[in-house]
């Protein structure tokens, strides 16, 4: 992809979930966009790999090792990111479950963890990130990956729309509670992606072939999947100033139109 026009140039950006799929896609891309980029993820060799990468191409990065299903260790990599770099510009909230369960077998254990990585860890991210930026009296941008079936999605995805859709109105609420701090708070609700961890999902959950992505192409109307490098193009427009004073919006990424019949 083409430079954007250096958006985000000097801004300290972290993206949760930033190891591998869309959360990688986005760290690239910010990179290339100008900012000082830090990642977290579960697994070190990744994320580390990521990090080795985008410096090799002149960017300024660095990889936090958290667990984002545990508030405490969500809150702990804002406050390294503000330890390292001074503050902390723009947050990212890309990690996310999508193990699959019903309404009728969906277990409490199941359930917790949807919660716990979809929901639980965003909302205190976002708070040590917001509460950087009301300190400093600075402004500042966060941008959550949700999902195109928080509208209601299919059968098989209830903790997980259950989650993501708490999500949604977490992102109305806290742009809505810190519009005077000038602090925007937007949210992707992204459709059907070509990612590792969805070709994971359908090869475990739906005993897809090599060709899955193929087959699910031919059913969608542009006649492929998203691309998470689209996405992150997309997602780097909203951190940025560009995006000027849009907040609150949860934005359909996606190429169903909801409502629409045939």
């Amino acid at each position: 992809m083409g430079l954007l026009d250096g958006l985000l140039r000097e801004k300290v950006v972290l993206v949760n979930g930033g190891s591998q799929g869309v959360g990688a896609a986005i760290a690239r891309a910010a990179a290339r966009e100008g900012a000082v980029v830090a990642v977290t993820g579960r697994r070190t060799r990744p994320g580390e790999a990521l990090v080795a990468e985008l410096e090799s191409a002149g960017a300024e990065a660095m990889f936090v090792r958290a667990d984002l299903a545990d508030a405490e260790q969500a809150k702990a990599a804002v406050a390294e990111v503000v330890d390292a770099h001074g503050r902390i510009d723009c947050l990212v909230n890309s990690a996310g479950l999508t193990s699959r369960g019903t309404l009728l077998d969906t277990t409490p254990e199941l359930f917790d963890a949807h919660i716990a990585i979809n929901l639980k860890g965003p909302f205190f991210a976002m708070q040590a990130a917001v509460a950087d930026m009301v300190a400093r009296r600075a402004p500042g941008t966060i941008v959550s990956i949700i999902t195109s079936s928080a509208h209601g999605g299919q059968p098989f995805l209830a903790p997980y729309v259950a989650a993501k859709a708490g999500l949604a109105g977490l992102t109305r609420n806290a742009a809505h509670a810190h519009r005077w701090d000038r602090i925007r708070i937007n949210g992707l609700n992204i459709g059907w992606t070509a990612t590792e961890g969805e070709d994971a999902t359908q090869r475990a959950f739906h005993g897809a072939g090599d060709d899955w992505r193929e087959q699910a192409a031919a059913k969608l109307p542009m006649g492929r999947l998203g691309q998470p490098d689209e996405i992150a193009d997309f997602v780097v427009f909203l951190l940025s100033d560009r995006s000027g004073v849009v907040t609150g919006s949860v934005i359909d990424w996606d190429q169903n139109v909801l409502g629409g019949l045939d």
